[in-house]
């Protein structure tokens, strides 16, 4: 049996954008829900585009996007490579679900939280030993007064593993599945397939649930990203290198100038070592000799 990445757009949006229950579990697993009461009981999927309201603003379309029972909304999207700018893409999708749950006529008391999930298949924070990010809007004197309404989760899947193969936690089981299956699997560790809705995930990403033409848009999908990520690589290299000429070119102006100004003060000492020669070899006094040269009254005893 051969699997096709849950990672892939293709796969991603298949698995939890037409499963309920899928999209529901994964989000009670990942979600930093602290009562079994802010569950995710029920959930309805909305359309992931986010339409401006005019034409001039900008257009948004995200991989996931639903809402449950209480009217709270979650976005989920799965990125594959890493930019600065997407950390300001997200903030700006849960924003504009947030901001447009009401309109001009209603009380902003009936504004209900957003979610945003975000898996990253990169890792972005190399100086934080931890996968999962939890950003909230909090008074930095104080970080239990909390503004409620956004809450942003990212997950660097790259730092993900697991304390032990034998722990069922729901997280741990999602994580293995969007880490340790890809095109080259053939076969399924047993403690996934032993969970039912992990089981259903499985099942559909083997090949055979898809046609010629998807598994086509598939490959295209991953082509896209080597391209991307060759496109990425290049440009940090050119940085790099660019980087290292302007630090040579820098290094050589600036030690230049510092080898002139190095010349011209001995230079400007030997001028003075030679009239207090002089000076001495006239029998002048060693209080002028300093008040005429500079040097010291060693240094003089010393011509």
């Amino acid at each position: 049996m051969r699997y096709l990445d849950p990672k892939a757009d293709l796969t991603f949006k298949k698995v939890f954008g037409e499963h309920p229950d899928l999209i529901k579990s994964l989000l009670n697993a990942l979600l930093p829900f602290e009562t079994p009461e802010e569950e995710i009981n029920e959930i309805e999927y909305l359309t992931p585009e986010l339409a401006p309201e005019t034409p001039l603003k900008k257009n948004s379309i995200v991989d996931v996007r639903c809402r449950d029972k209480r009217g709270r909304q979650f976005i989920v999207e799965m990125q594959m490579l890493w930019s600065s700018a997407f950390m300001q893409r997200v903030l700006f999708n849960a924003s504009k679900a947030y901001v447009r749950q009401l309109d001009g006529k209603e009380k902003y008391e009936l504004l209900q939280p957003v979610y945003s999930l975000s898996l990253v298949n990169e890792v972005f924070a190399p100086d934080i030993e931890d996968f999962y990010h939890d950003y909230r809007i909090v008074q930095i004197q104080h970080t239990d007064r909390i503004i409620e309404g956004l809450r942003f989760i990212f997950v660097e899947l790259p730092k993900f593993t697991p304390h032990t193969y034998s722990e069922k936690k729901m997280y741990v089981l999602w994580l293995r599945y969007l880490t340790e299956i890809n095109g080259k699997t053939r076969e399924i560790p047993q403690e996934l397939l032993d969970n039912p809705e992990i089981k259903k995930a499985v099942t559909l990403l083997e090949e055979s649930a898809f046609s010629d033409a998807q598994l086509l848009g598939y490959d295209d999908f991953w082509d896209a990203v080597r391209v991307e990520q060759t496109l990425v690589s290049d440009a940090l290299q050119k940085g790099k290198q660019e980087g290292i000429q302007e630090g040579m070119k820098q290094g050589m102006k600036q030690g230049m100038k510092q080898g002139m100004k190095q010349g011209m003060k001995q230079g400007e000492r030997n001028k003075e070592v030679q009239i207090a020669k002089k000076l001495k070899a006239m029998g002048m006094e060693t209080t002028l000799i300093i008040q005429a040269t500079g040097l010291t009254a060693d240094e003089i005893a010393a011509l």
